[in-house]
Formats: C-alpha cells, sequence, structure tokens
C-alpha cells in the first residue's frame, strides 16, 4: 500500500497569516505545509483517509485525488475534523455512503455537530453520505485490519491507527504504557513533532525524537509541524531513521 502526506502542517498550517518568517516566506515546497491529513491507497484501488482537514478540498485537487472508501478519525479538534463537509464531492462520485470510524467520543462529536452528514443513500447527493462507527478494538476496513492504538493529547484520550506495519500517530503529548505492546514491529512511524519548545498537548522536536527511539521502527516521519520548524534546518538535525514530512510525499508500505 501507499500512504501520502495531504497535509504535514499543524492548526495554523504553513505559512501562516501574516507571519514573514524565514519558513513562511520561503518558495520551499517542503515548507508550505496544509493541516494534517494523509491518505492510503490499497493495491486494490481503495481508499482509506486519516482525518478531514479544512484544507481537504485543496489536498484532494493538488493530488489527483478522486476516491474515498472510508475515514479514520484521530480525534475531532477543527484541524482534523471541519473538512468533513468536502466528503460529498467523493459521495457525488462514487454513488456510495463513506464509513466513518473513531473512538466514542468523537462518534458522538460528529452526530451532534454534523449530524447533517449521516445520511442514508437516496436519490439527491446534495450533502455528504455518511455513517459513523465507534471503534475500540481492532477492525476491519476495505479488506485490512486496522487497530486503533490509545493516546494523550494532552487530558483528552485519542487515537493513532496502524494498519499493517505501518502506523500514524498524530497529536500525541504522552503514550500510555499499555498502548506499546500495539506498536511492537511497526516499520514505518509518521509521528506528532510540533515545535522546539515543550507544548502541553504535543510532543516537541526532543519528545519526538525520544519516542521514536522508544517505539524502535526502522523508518520515522515528523508531521505536524509548525512554521517554527524550517524544512533544510530540521533535515539537518535527523538521525538518518528520521525524515521531514511534507505535503505530497509518498510513502510505500507493507
Amino acid at each position: 500500500m501507499q500512504l501520502t502526506i495531504l497535509g504535514a502542517g499543524s492548526s495554523a498550517g504553513t505559512p501562516v497569516i501574516g507571519c514573514t518568517c524565514d519558513t513562511c516566506q520561503s518558495a520551499d515546497t517542503r515548507n508550505q505545509r496544509s493541516r494534517c491529513s494523509s491518505v492510503i491507497q490499497l493495491a486494490d484501488g481503495q481508499v482509506i483517509l486519516i482525518d478531514t482537514s479544512p484544507d481537504l478540498r485543496q489536498q484532494a485537487l493538488r493530488q489527483g485525488l478522486k476516491r474515498v472508501d472510508a475515514v479514520l478519525y484521530t480525534h475531532t479538534h477543527a484541524d482534523h475534523l471541519h473538512g468533513i463537509d468536502d466528503l460529498r464531492s467523493f459521495c457525488q462520485l462514487s454513488r456510495r455512503q463513506i464509513p466513518l470510524y473513531s473512538y466514542p467520543e468523537a462518534v458522538s462529536h460528529i452526530q451532534e455537530k454534523f449530524g447533517y452528514t449521516l445520511r442514508e443513500p437516496a436519490h439527491f447527493w446534495d450533502l455528504p453520505v455518511l455513517a459513523v462507527h465507534a471503534v475500540e478494538h481492532a477492525f476491519e476496513v476495505c479488506g485490512v485490519q486496522v487497530t486503533p492504538i490509545p493516546i494523550m493529547h494532552g487530558r483528552i484520550r485519542i487515537y493513532a491507527y496502524r494498519i499493517g506495519n505501518l502506523v500514524y500517530m498524530t497529536d500525541v503529548s504522552d503514550i500510555p504504557e499499555a498502548s506499546y505492546a500495539l506498536l511492537q514491529g511497526v516499520d514505518v512511524l509518521l509521528i506528532d513533532c510540533l515545535r522546539h519548545q515543550a507544548h502541553p498537548t504535543h510532543v516537541n522536536l526532543e519528545q519526538s525524537f525520544a519516542l521514536i527511539e522508544r517505539i524502535g521502527a526502522p523508518r520515522n516521519i515528523l508531521i505536524h509541524m509548525t512554521h517554527e520548524l524550517e524544512y533544510h534546518a530540521l533535515t539537518a538535525v535527523c538521525p538518518a531513521h528520521i525524515e521531514v514530512g511534507f505535503d505530497g510525499m509518498q510513502v510505500m508500505c507493507g
């Protein structure tokens, strides 16, 4: 399967509105980060989307994305959820309902705030046609096993996801001890790396490196970065097994 990073940025994106720092002024596209999301294309052509950022429309157009078969939500903060309405385009193209998966509290939030999207297929496709499912253990979607991994985002419990030997872990501040068992044998890890300074709800660069070493994946890719982290400067301090993610980056994985 192939993962494509749709967005490697934090909640403000990069460039940040009104900012004139070197990263925001950079002409290098690897410093131009839309809000955090990724997509996995399976061998049979099915597509699993991870989160619906507010930049989903632009991301889909940029990457030529025309199909979404399921969505995994890590959590329901605006930068990971509020592009949900743009799923209607994929419903219109496929004339099929798209299933959404997350933890029970996230499902309740989606039902409360975006209930208009939760509909059965009918004759009209002017709105998203979605179905939401609460998951607490490994489940199958698009013919592959997906394992939700509880992690902490400040004071709230959210999900990382394991698909095969790939783990997608954004917005993490701590990993509960019990979750490490679900991270054994990982080959590719995409992991939160917000900035240099400590933050109450995200790991910073030093903490991200420490989690990477404990998890032990041979390939690691940093995501969810603010404009404080410039691509080339960050690459220069990364060990060989750690890469700086960027919008459009493609990762082959088993």
